[in-house]
């Protein structure tokens, strides 16, 4: 067990972090565990959905926590800009502003590093950025991602980080490896010096990059290991690479990080990519797709993607899914989704995107049991055929 104390600020101690493995699946290298945190407990592998603006788009917190949803994870660079750290900070942090009881976790803003390429410039320093927003400049480093964090009282935080596109020359993925280390220092520094002196202790995550190279890779998780974080994101895979690419470099991650460390896989996926990712040992998830794909009228079933606008589903009885027990799937049928879809409704929107969220988590409690039946390569192998058989 991986465990991290904590001080309140009146000295007394408080709930510590913690992360145990209490499961391994014998023909793969996927295993079932717990986090705790002073917000709640977080069972793994497990996949996070992603409330860029304090919020994941289209759904309640009650229907978040209806669906299964055990953390979410805030993005610091577009709640600095909107509505702002400060309002977020004066209004009790991440969680109590967006009405969230449970677990929360925010990234360091360096994701945009790599997505806004044409707006940014990285030096030793940091990184500075033209505002999406209104176009004014705007800088962070790692001491200022960690404060902005802090505002955000999130559970757990992340170090600033470089992600190399795909492709990338083996010189520029080396460079931004070693920026990654130096900067992961200079936060993991800073946390040490000020994690007391926060009103509410927050876990540090530092990030593995290192493209598709496994020497860079290695390197990378040398520098990171050393620090000592709570735990690692796996960053810089889901970025163009083909699918076989990014499961082979997260693996070969896992293979090197602690054995008692959670390990986050950034920026994925697709229900594919997660149970890969699981089989390679990969615990935690976070992605956007099940809320941007349920606006775009496409839902995640066990027979595969469903694309409501398609004409076939107009007088289609049957539920979304006829293996889901959500809200969605126990109230509504093909034909009256399809029929919101072509209309324009947002209803439409929100029941695809709680069906999706509400999938995911079904889909990560179904690997968690089979971790703990040690079969978890023989019900992969199910649910994909399923996927394979189509509609």
């Amino acid at each position: 067990m991986s465990s991290t104390s904590r001080v309140d600020q009146s000295g007394g101690e408080a709930a510590a972090f913690t992360f145990s493995v209490e499961a391994r699946d014998p023909s793969t290298d996927a295993r079932a565990g717990l986090i705790r945190t002073g917000h709640g407990e977080v069972p793994t592998p497990v996949f996070i959905p992603v409330a860029t603006a304090a919020t994941v788009k289209m759904l309640s917190p009650d229907e978040l926590q209806a669906a299964g949803v055990t953390m979410v994870l805030g993005n610091t660079y577009h709640l600095l800009q909107q509505p702002g750290v400060d309002v977020v900070d004066a209004m009790g942090g991440l969680g109590q502003f967006m009405g969230w009881g449970e677990p929360t976790m925010t990234d360091s803003g360096g994701f945009q590093v790599f997505s806004l390429s044409d707006t940014r410039r990285v030096t030793e320093e940091g990184v500075s950025f033209r505002s999406v927003y209104n176009g004014r400049p705007l800088t962070l480093t790692p001491e200022s991602a960690l404060e902005l964090q802090v505002a955000l009282a999130a559970d757990v935080i992340y170090a600033l980080d470089e992600c190399s596109p795909y492709p990338s020359t083996r010189a520029d993925v080396n460079r931004a490896v070693d920026l990654t280390g130096r900067w992961a220092r200079r936060f993991k520094g800073t946390w040490e010096r000020t994690a007391r002196e926060s009103r509410w202790f927050q876990d540090c995550f530092l990030v593995v990059q290192g493209g598709m190279f496994d020497d860079l890779r290695r390197k990378s998780v040398e520098q990171m290991v050393v620090l000592n974080p709570s735990g690692f994101g796996i960053g810089g895979l889901s970025v163009g690479e083909p699918p076989e690419e990014m499961i082979r470099v997260a693996a070969l991650c896992c293979a090197l990080l602690p054995q008692d460390k959670p390990r986050h896989l950034m920026g994925v996926g697709t229900p594919r990519d997660l149970l890969g990712a699981v089989a390679a040992g990969v615990d935690m998830f976070d992605c956007v797709l099940p809320t941007r794909n349920g606006r775009n009228g496409q839902a995640f079933t066990s027979v595969g993607v469903l694309n409501l606008r398609n004409a076939r589903f107009k007088i289609d009885g049957d539920p979304l899914d006829t293996d889901c027990d959500c809200y969605v799937c126990r109230n509504f049928t093909r034909a009256y989704i399809h029929h919101l879809q072509m209309a324009g409704e947002l209803l439409g929107m929100r029941l695809l995107s709680l069906h999706n969220v509400a999938y995911y988590q079904n889909l990560m409690a179904g690997a968690r049991a089979a971790v703990r039946a040690e079969r978890f390569g023989e019900w992969r192998r199910q649910i994909e055929t399923g996927w394979e058989m189509g509609y």
